[in-house]
């Protein structure tokens, strides 16, 4: 599959008389190291009116470009969610929210970022043994970037969730983002002091107590989640419906992209693992929210009793560019491209993670992979009160920075992230009041973006995309 803002040729030699429009990743690149040098030139943020109206709709459609053009019906339903809901719309248009921040705090300490920060990516899911843990869950915008794009990603997040969530006012979203950078903060100046992060992991038993309650809400039996959610009746491959459509005959491809991603992960393969025969393979709809209309295929592992109770599933998703690509400020530090990034990430960040964690070519496409569990879940927002929202923030803040820690142990900076990070957070109050305020006037501008793409999806802007004539 094509990057989506890959342009295409007619491919007979011949000029058109209108293209696609260009990709502008390497004008915004360019943008980023002039910004980071101290250049004057003004960012999109300085935008106003009809300019940024046009400048969020040319973002969009260039970000959903390939999706827009295969007329998929996942890519209508995500604009409709975009639409309906302010928050989904902040979880689904990370390129517009990082060109808004290009350049930008490129004196900051780089880390392995996540690149997609907000309350939603956080949750249990399984560990290298299959056990639940509690973490940073989506890797696929992951990138080195400075330790403070993930902060106000997250800060932002926090911010707008309180609000479209649990209707706070702004003096408790103020709280509840303090709540964050202090998690965060704290866990940052515990590392620095203990080196512990290589070995910690947020388990059912030393997690704090609204994370423990997530992990008792999230449990399941396999066998039941197997039959009640994916199997047929005969229990002998999956079910067909409208989120799965069953595409048996393509096992053999499948098993050839789960015997790559064992040899290429270099898995002893658990016994829970049967022999990764594949036992039958679906496409996934409707499933995710920056991702929806991208390929996802689910992959049915016979486990070893055979009797259907213990299998497990294989998720693999069609891997894209980081939305961070070419905005970061200039750094030596490379993750790789598309779905080795995005493992990369997850390496780095989630000590102790899932071996199925990976990535794979099926068709020549680059594909990421995962377990799926029955466990897998992450926190019910509408269910927190305001006590423990500034809880759960603080947990998130916490768990964060622990995924940063990792930076100089597991991944490629070289110098100690820990201290480095404090002094930069330095002072601690100072930093918070800005991240809030950051926070604060960001969530505004989206709001107003919101506003801007609703009008434009209803008289439908992004059916089409950007056309180049000549």
């Amino acid at each position: 599959m094509k990057d989506e803002t890959e342009s295409t040729s007619t491919g007979d030699g011949q000029k058109d008389v209108s293209r696609p429009a260009d990709p502008r990743v390497e004008q915004y690149r360019g943008l980023a190291e002039a910004l980071a040098s101290g250049s004057h030139i003004v960012p999109p943020t300085h935008l106003s009116g009809h300019a940024r109206r046009l400048h969020v709709r040319s973002t969009l459609r260039e970000d959903h470009a390939n999706r827009i053009e295969q007329d998929d019906h996942g890519t209508k339903e995500k604009f409709d969610q975009l639409a309906d809901d302010f928050f989904k719309f902040f979880r689904g248009t990370a390129l517009l929210f990082y060109r808004d921040m290009v350049g930008e705090d490129a004196g900051m300490p780089t880390v392995m970022a996540l690149g997609d920060v907000h309350p939603e990516n956080f949750g249990i899911m399984p560990d290298q043994a299959g056990n639940p843990i509690f973490g940073v869950n989506d890797f696929d915008e992951a990138i080195y970037a400075p330790f403070t794009w993930d902060m106000k990603r997250g800060a932002v997040g926090f911010w707008i969730a309180a609000k479209e969530v649990a209707g706070m006012k702004r003096n408790k979203r103020r709280r509840v983002v303090k709540a964050f950078a202090k998690g965060y903060l704290k866990a940052m100046k515990d590392y620095a002091e203990n080196a512990t992060e290589k070995n910690d992991s947020w388990r059912m038993d030393n997690s704090p107590k609204v994370i423990r309650r997530l992990f008792e809400e999230a449990w399941e039996e396999r066998k039941e989640w197997l039959w009640d959610d994916y199997l047929k009746p005969n229990g002998r491959g999956f079910r067909a419906d409208d989120e799965l459509q069953p595409i048996s005959h393509d096992i053999d491809k499948f098993q050839k992209a789960i015997n790559d991603l064992a040899k290429k992960n270099g898995i002893d393969v658990p016994d829970r693992a049967g022999e990764l025969e594949v036992k039958d393979v679906c496409v996934r709809h409707g499933q995710g929210t920056a991702s929806l209309g991208l390929p996802r295929y689910y992959v049915l592992i016979e486990g070893p009793s055979k009797d259907a109770t213990d299998d497990i599933i294989i998720e693999f998703k069609a891997a894209r560019r980081s939305a961070l690509e070419g905005l970061t400020p200039p750094t030596e530090f490379h993750a790789g491209d598309k779905a080795d990034r995005i493992a990369h990430g997850q390496a780095v960040q989630l000590a102790h993670g899932d071996i199925f964690y990976g990535a794979v070519e099926i068709d020549g496409d680059s594909f990421m992979s995962r377990e799926r569990a029955p466990f897998r879940d992450d926190i019910d927002l509408d269910e927190l009160s305001d006590k423990t929202w500034r809880a759960y923030a603080r947990a998130c803040g916490a768990n964060l920075a622990q995924a940063h820690a990792l930076s100089d142990d597991l991944g490629q900076v070289d110098y100690d992230v820990e201290p480095s990070i404090i002094e930069a957070a330095s002072p601690r109050h100072l930093f918070m009041s800005d991240l809030v305020s950051w926070a604060e006037e960001t969530a505004d501008r989206l709001r107003a973006d919101h506003k801007a793409f609703r009008e434009d999806h209803k008289l439908g802007a992004f059916e089409n995309v950007e056309i180049v004539y000549r």
